[in-house]
């Protein structure tokens, strides 16, 4: 792909975006929905694999149908209330349209089955794309009507993302796979709170972010996309290993680092909220991704391959992307003594 080409996909990405983030009328913020939607396509595609090929298949027809639906859903609010400011969405079926179109656009369960494969058929950096930046938009939508959004369907939705996210992780061997089922598990953590406090739950996703970045850029710098390759980059980049197994733990929630601080304030606030139950529920089910992290984890540092690596000691041929992961995985494990400075701020 070429340079131009690049340049134009990345500035429409962010275009479409930034539309969607600023946007108050249904219309501009499908648009800015729709221009995203479009550039990420030749991106996922730009392989020319079979697998790349279907991956942007399943990719545009699950989106178009998520499109449609958020189109369907602002045009019965607007016949009905005849507003189309997005904080106006006050009519109950254009509410549980909406809900199921922004739950097939972050790929929460049930409409979770498009992602996994999409980000198995992508290459490192796209797939960090799908992760983070194409979460955004629709996210924002979610926070701008989550005060219109019926609690208890986003609560059994964000139990069965968290439970399935866990459960699907446990058996998956390609690297891409398993982190595409900790975002359907992360999402459960951001949406069951997205009610009670938006704040926190962007707070909890600037952190996923933070960290599901560090994640992708180290794999990609290692070319790790198996699990058995993961155990043989050990004696060519050991630091770089040593990090990735620290950061892969704070993505799983442990103390004392970074991923701990979201799931402790979600926990704290469903118990305000009088949610014992789903607090003890997801808190349960977290266990189920920390097996899974636990043997990434085990699988970067601790299991050596049979046969030592002939190959020099080294970090990454590229000086830049050392700087960034440096920095990216300090943050991903070292900011919950900030806490109490994160917490003045929600």
């Amino acid at each position: 792909m070429s340079p131009l080409t690049k340049l134009i996909l990345t500035t429409s990405l962010l275009l479409g975006t930034t539309i969607t983030i600023t946007s108050n009328h249904w219309m501009m913020a499908w648009t800015g929905l729709e221009i995203n939607t479009l550039a990420i396509i030749p991106l996922i595609s730009k392989s020319h694999h079979p697998r790349a090929t279907e991956a942007a298949i399943k990719y545009f027809l699950t989106q178009a149908a998520a499109s449609t639906l958020v189109l369907f859903s602002s045009m019965i609010n607007a016949w009905f209330t005849g507003q189309w400011d997005i904080t106006q969405l006050t009519h109950p079926p254009s509410c549980t349209l909406l809900t199921t179109a922004i739950a097939i656009k972050l790929g929460l369960t049930p409409f979770h089955f498009w992602f996994p494969e999409v980000l198995q058929g992508s290459s490192l950096p796209t797939a960090l794309l799908l992760s983070t930046v194409m979460k955004l938009p629709p996210t924002s939508i979610l926070l701008l009507t989550s005060h219109s959004l019926n609690p208890t369907l986003l609560t059994t939705m964000s139990i069965m993302s968290i439970a399935l996210g866990g459960w699907m992780g446990l058996n998956q061997t390609q690297t891409r796979k398993i982190m595409a089922f900790s975002s359907i598990s992360h999402l459960g953590w951001m949406t069951i709170i997205i009610i009670y406090n938006p704040k926190l739950t962007l707070l909890t996703f600037y952190i996923y972010i933070l960290m599901t970045t560090s994640i992708f850029l180290t794999m990609n710098t290692t070319n790790t996309l198996k699990l058995s390759t993961l155990m043989t980059s050990w004696t060519k980049t050991p630091t770089l290993n040593t990090t990735l197994m620290l950061t892969l733990l704070s993505l799983a929630g442990l103390p004392p680092l970074t991923g701990f601080l979201p799931k402790w304030l979600i926990i704290q606030e469903l118990t305000k909220q009088n949610m014992t139950t789903a607090a003890t529920t997801i808190s349960m089910l977290s266990l189920l991704g920390l097996f899974f992290y636990l043997r990434l984890a085990y699988c970067s540092t601790i299991t050596l391959p049979p046969n030592p690596s002939n190959k020099m000691k080294q970090w990454s041929p590229k000086k830049s992307t050392n700087i960034l992961i440096s920095m990216l995985t300090s943050l991903s494990t070292s900011l919950l003594p900030l806490s109490p400075m994160i917490l003045s701020t929600i």
